[in-house]
């Protein structure tokens, strides 16, 4: 993964309700919010440590839900081959175009796209 922001929200995205309420509402002021420990902690009426060991405790359980079921990296995989799919389709629809000619080759490349719409 890329940015550790960038991350987390996946990690949350996918794993979010496996948190408690509070580590949710901490995790969503720090992460998507963006305000700082302390301003949490003026906010929420704990201490800055209090707060970042909630976060610390959100961030551990999303990663360890991560490492066992693993959807955050099944959905990228997903995504990659998906992107492969819609180029060899467009490829397909540029031979077609060029030197096939085929009516059926054309209604196939046409619902590989519907189907990739689906899936996506």
């Amino acid at each position: 993964m890329t940015s550790k922001p960038l991350e987390m929200s996946l990690l949350f995205d996918f794993y979010g309700e496996t948190l408690t309420q509070n580590q949710r509402e901490l995790f969503d002021l720090y992460y998507n919010e963006d305000l700082s420990l302390t301003e949490i902690a003026e906010h929420v009426g704990i201490t800055r440590q209090g707060v970042r060991d909630g976060v610390k405790r959100a961030e551990h359980t999303l990663r360890e839900m991560e490492t066992k079921l693993g959807l955050v990296a099944r959905y990228g995989d997903t995504e990659k081959c998906a992107d492969g799919i819609a180029r060899e389709v467009e490829a397909l629809r540029t031979l077609n175009e060029d030197t096939l000619h085929s009516a059926a080759l054309g209604d196939i490349a046409d619902r590989l796209t519907q189907l990739l719409t689906q899936l996506r």
